[in-house]
């Protein structure tokens, strides 16, 4: 019996691994969107290694774009 529930936990903790690297993070978006004011704060995300570049909305709340990579 605790077998069976130690290999459940498991394969829920599997799944949701593999979903979250599908699911973005809380305030960040592909492309900024219409109303969007872009700011000068730019940050390099430590978890993803991508040049971020806040922008806000006309309500305040912060939004982080990927900025074009710029290497090619």
């Amino acid at each position: 019996m605790h077998a069976g529930i130690g290999l459940l936990i498991l394969v829920v903790l599997i799944v949701l691994g593999v979903a979250s690297f599908f699911v973005r993070r809380r305030g960040e978006s592909d492309r900024p969107r219409a109303g969007w004011r872009q700011t000068n704060e730019v940050f390099k995300d430590p978890s993803t290694n991508r040049t971020m570049r806040v922008w806000v909305d006309d309500s305040g709340a912060r939004h982080y774009v990927p900025e074009p990579d710029r290497s090619a």
